[in-house]
C-alpha cells in the first residue's frame, strides 16, 4: 500500500509529511479541471477534487490510498482561483481587501474502489489592503500559485485580521477532516 498525493503543491505535501506520512508518492493528476457551471462551491471543490482522484486511482493498485484535493476563493457569489496575471492578482486581492471571504476545499480519498468525498469551510476577514500593501505583495511572487491571490502561511498572513474554521483547509488541505476520511479507510496517522 502506497499513500499518493494526486497534486504538485508542495503546501499539500508539506503537510501530510508534517503529519507523518512516510514515503508520500507525488502524482499529480494532468487531466483539465471540468465541471459543470452553476455549482454551489462546496459541490465544486467536491467535484474537481473526485476528478483528479478518480484519475490518478486508475493508474494504481487497488490498495493505494489517493488522496485529492481543490481549493477555491469565494466571495460575492464569484470563484476566485489561481491568478492567471499579476492584474488579475492585483483585482482580486482589491476585491477581498476589508471583507470577509469563504476558502472552500474539496477532498477525495480513494481505496479498493471506495471514495469518500468532503468539503470543508473557512471564512477568513482581511483587513483594508492600500494599492501599495497590493502591489508589494504581488512582486514578492507568491500571490501566483494560489487560490484567490493568496497564501495565509506566507506574507498574506499580514493581511487576516481573523479565521474561522480549520486554518489548514485555507491553506489547502483540512487536516482534521482528511484524518477522519484517511482512518475511515483504515489508515491510522497516530
Amino acid at each position: 500500500m502506497s499513500i499518493i498525493l494526486a497534486s504538485a503543491s508542495p503546501r499539500r505535501k508539506e503537510l501530510l509529511e508534517m503529519l507523518g506520512v512516510k514515503d508520500l508518492k507525488i502524482v499529480p493528476a494532468v487531466g483539465e479541471e471540468r465541471a459543470a457551471a452553476g455549482l454551489t462551491p462546496d459541490v465544486l471543490v467536491k467535484a474537481l477534487a473526485s476528478h483528479k482522484a478518480r484519475e490518478v486511482a486508475a493508474a494504481c493498485a487497488p490498495d493505494d490510498i489517493v488522496i485529492a484535493a481543490d481549493t477555491i476563493v469565494w466571495h460575492d457569489g464569484r470563484v476566485y482561483g489561481k491568478p492567471h496575471s499579476e492584474a488579475e492578482a492585483a483585482q482580486m486581492l482589491r476585491a477581498l481587501s476589508g471583507d470577509t471571504h469563504e476558502v472552500y476545499t474539496g477532498v477525495s480519498v480513494i481505496r479498493n474502489g471506495k471514495e469518500l468525498l468532503a468539503a470543508e469551510r473557512s471564512a477568513v476577514r482581511f483587513r483594508e489592503l492600500s494599492d501599495g500593501e497590493i502591489a508589494a505583495y504581488i512582486a514578492t511572487g507568491e500571490p501566483m500559485d494560489k487560490a484567490g491571490a493568496y497564501g495565509i502561511q506566507g506574507r498574506a498572513s499580514l493581511f487576516a485580521e481573523g479565521i474561522e474554521g480549520d486554518f489548514f483547509n485555507v491553506m489547502g488541505l483540512p487536516l482534521c477532516r482528511l484524518g477522519l476520511m484517511l482512518k475511515a479507510q483504515g489508515v491510522g496517522l497516530l
